[in-house]
């Protein structure tokens, strides 16, 4: 489904009059209402047993097994290796792809590593609970012989790419009617075995990642440690590979690409501020529409006059979660994130704030419409903005114009990614739910066809 053929989808809002909260902002040289939105109110997961294996360079050797939804154990109940495939892939030209992409990101491409730990053990290595920190090649190294004897899985991660792959499966779903969304990233991943691991992962997740791997250069990744209360630490090493250039290729791409998204943890990278304006701008002048994702209040707080600059230039559509939208305004941490999220949307035409258990907030023009949390027992909430993020554009994508039933979609989404470890939704719930979408779209559709009141039950 093109996105600028749907006339459920898109109009202009009038450009706000009201102030803009924040006195730093770069002044914006052409109207905000360019391109907005019509409104009425685990990709496959590796078991590794032992880190040595990493840091001895001998991943592709790695007493590894799958354990997907997609690769099931067999019928003696014994996983299957590592396929060769997943570490020696053709790393030259990328696949040519559809003429048109409903849905490009922009981010970065790091393969996380993600185990169960407790308080005990952040103490021990004086590692703060809850944070996320980037380190540096020996700090990896020190956490990963820490956990040397424990269970923990690796997975094509990133932040972006959870989002990517639930919208894929969302976008590819059996139950329904619509054609399949083809969804593609870009972004940097070293020539090394996890680069290769990287690729053939998000390739088996329907996901199209289509830059060249950079010679010579080490994959990025992410160690995910979890605590029993669920809460998640994060420590990045953004490896030797962590940059975004803009060259002809990433060029052509954003030109092909209804909707463009740009991951907020490509602006601390070195480098990447220039290419991510490029790629805003051509987006721009393509008539995409353009999300910004906020990432995390660290980034956002060391980056934050380069983040208002992409904002409010050029975001269609910013996700956000409480801490980090109250970190875009400067407000308290007594401040409600409704009033951050109506804030904010006199400058983006649509927010979306998520506040845990306690709901989500999505803003448009000075208003804000808060979505209920389903019902849910959280495990594991690493990824939970990332799915919520794939329901809006999932939503948005197949033109609803519905703004509660959209937000109602992405709250479960991300309920379900809560309520299982692993950062990753899997086939059949997105099934189920995007089958559950349509119906009540399709449930809409006729209601106003026959011109009755609607209470949406979705």
């Amino acid at each position: 489904m093109a996105l600028a053929s749907s006339s459920r989808l898109l109009h202009r809002f009038s450009s706000s009059s009201l102030p803009r909260p924040c006195r730093r902002r770069v002044p914006r040289p052409r109207g905000h209402s360019r391109f907005a939105v019509r409104w009425e109110h685990r990709a496959a997961a590796v078991v590794v047993l032992l880190p040595r294996a990493l840091l001895g360079g001998g991943f592709q050797d790695a007493d590894a097994a799958e354990s997907d939804e997609e690769e099931e154990e067999d019928a003696h109940g014994v996983l299957r290796p590592l396929d060769a495939d997943d570490v020696n892939l053709d790393l030259h030209a990328p696949p040519s792809g559809p003429e048109r992409w409903d849905v490009l990101g922009l981010g970065q491409a790091m393969v996380d590593f993600s185990g169960m730990v407790d308080d005990e053990f952040l103490h021990r290595l004086g590692i703060q609970k809850g944070t996320r920190k980037v380190v540096n090649h020996e700090e990896r190294g020190r956490v990963l012989r820490a956990m040397d004897g424990c269970s923990y899985k690796a997975a094509a991660g990133g932040s972006l790419s959870n989002s990517l792959v639930a919208l894929s499966r969302l976008g590819s779903s059996r139950s329904t009617n619509y054609p399949e969304l083809r969804i593609a990233m870009a972004g940097s991943v070293g020539s090394d075995p996890l680069g290769s691991f990287y690729r053939a992962k998000l390739r088996r997740a329907n996901l199209h990642f289509l830059s060249k791997p950079v010679k010579d250069g080490t994959t990025g990744t992410v160690i995910v440690l979890t605590t029993p209360d669920a809460q998640r630490t994060m420590l990045a090493y953004q490896g030797t590979s962590s940059t975004l250039s803009y060259d002809s290729d990433l060029a052509s791409l954003v030109s092909k690409s209804n909707v463009v998204i740009v991951e907020g943890y490509l602006f601390e990278l070195p480098h990447t501020i220039e290419a991510i304006k490029q790629a805003c701008e051509d987006a721009h002048k393509n008539g995409s529409l353009i999300a910004v994702t906020a990432s995390d209040v660290s980034c956002i707080k060391r980056c934050y006059n380069d983040f208002w600059d992409i904002v409010t230039n050029y975001a269609d559509i910013l996700f956000a979660n409480a801490n980090e939208a109250r970190a875009f305004c400067e407000l308290s941490s007594t401040d409600s994130p409704m009033s951050a999220a109506r804030y904010l949307s006199h400058s983006v035409p649509l927010v979306s704030v998520t506040d845990g258990v306690h709901g989500s907030y999505i803003g448009v023009k000075g208003e804000a419409i808060y979505i209920p949390p389903p019902p849910c027992v959280p495990i594991d909430t690493c990824g939970a903005g990332d799915a919520y993020a794939s329901g809006i554009l999932y939503g948005i994508l197949r033109g609803s114009s519905d703004l509660k039933s959209i937000g109602l979609l992405a709250s479960r989404v991300a309920a379900i990614v809560v309520a299982q470890q692993g950062t990753r939704l899997r086939v059949q719930d997105a099934d189920r739910l995007a089958e559950s979408f349509t119906l009540h779209l399709d449930n809409l559709e006729f209601c106003s066809d026959i011109e009755t009141d609607h209470v949406s039950n979705f």
